[in-house]
């Protein structure tokens, strides 16, 4: 059953409208040309609706809980995944996931966070906020997948980094430090695509990559747009002033050379069809770790670094 924005509503009563109309042609009624009027002015509705999102607006589409997760664009996009566990250091991880398969053919590592679709995956999984562990474990794939020459994919779905007392007893911040400094330091090109929320340490911290990617509606910032409210405001209810503020949107980011593409969605969100948003995003990344193919460890680690050192340097 589809699940509905509360700025969705105008369209949830026109398809509503559509479902009793359909309800009534089944017992026989001859009402073809009402339907097809309804289901065009829903349709058009939708258009209108999308083609105009404000930061916020996107942010909850970002979140909305039908949206493909990391295990989605996994079971698609790769096969052979064999997932790896622990970080060989205190335990194993469930919100950042890890593993070799092959994208296309060619030997691939994926590392990303895993939200859950259930409220007993979620649980599982800590709805995608890694402990240290988590990027620990994601520092050791990266490794090995250097160690033996095979491009990294981090696919990035995650509010921020688990912020328990646990996890910072452990050493968060240094954890994400060194997943950073991982990516960076690859000699082996690296890919990120951000399908969801880009939150943060948690984000960069797997997303510091040759190439990052950006759904159409996703969010990358440095903080939750309630976060920051209420930092700044002292009043969460600000955040969709926060949002409109912090320039989180593919758009925006694309512009400021924090992102290198922006991959289209559906119209109404990848959630209303998954498989149409994971196939071009399965694209986007096939082109992408084309444009590196045949580079040398030294060109792969030079690129990465101008492209971030450019970052805010000059702005189209």
């Amino acid at each position: 059953m589809r699940s509905y924005l509360d700025f969705e509503k105008p369209v949830a009563e026109l398809e509503a409208k559509v479902d009793e109309l359909r309800a009534l042609a089944a017992t026989g009624s001859d009402i073809g040309d009402e339907i097809a009027r309804v289901e065009d002015k829903a349709s058009q509705a939708l258009t209108d609706l999308y083609a105009n999102l404000t930061p916020w607006q996107k942010t909850l589409v970002a979140r909305h809980p039908q949206r493909p997760h990391f295990s989605d664009f996994i079971n698609t996009l790769v096969t052979e995944f064999t997932p790896m566990a622990g970080d060989r250091k205190f335990a194993e991880d469930e919100a950042l996931v890890g593993g070799f398969g092959r994208f296309r053919g060619e030997s691939i590592c994926v590392v990303g966070q895993e939200k859950g679709a259930t409220t007993e995956s979620r649980i599982k999984h800590n709805f995608g906020m890694a402990r240290p562990e988590g990027y620990r474990k994601a520092v050791r794939l990266m490794e090995m997948a250097d160690r033996f020459g095979i491009p990294v994919l981090s696919i990035v779905d995650s509010a921020g980094a688990y912020p328990g007392i646990g996890a910072e007893e452990r050493g968060q911040a240094e954890a994400i430090a060194r997943s950073t400094d991982a990516c960076l330091s690859l000699g082996v090109p690296n890919v990120a695509v951000i399908i969801g929320e880009g939150g943060s340490g948690g984000a960069i911290a797997i997303a510091t990559a040759n190439r990052v990617l950006m759904l159409q509606h996703a969010i990358y910032s440095v903080i939750s747009p309630e976060g920051a409210a209420s930092i700044l405001w002292r009043d969460t209810a600000k955040a969709q002033e926060a949002a409109t503020n912090m320039k989180i949107t593919a758009d925006d980011l694309a512009r400021f050379g924090v992102i290198d593409a922006i991959v289209p969605e559906p119209v109404g969100g990848a959630h209303r069809d998954p498989a149409a948003s994971i196939a071009a995003t399965g694209d986007a990344i096939a082109a992408a770790l084309g444009e590196l193919a045949g580079l040398d460890r030294e060109a792969v680690r030079r690129h990465r670094r101008d492209k971030f050192m450019a970052i805010g340097r000059s702005m189209t």
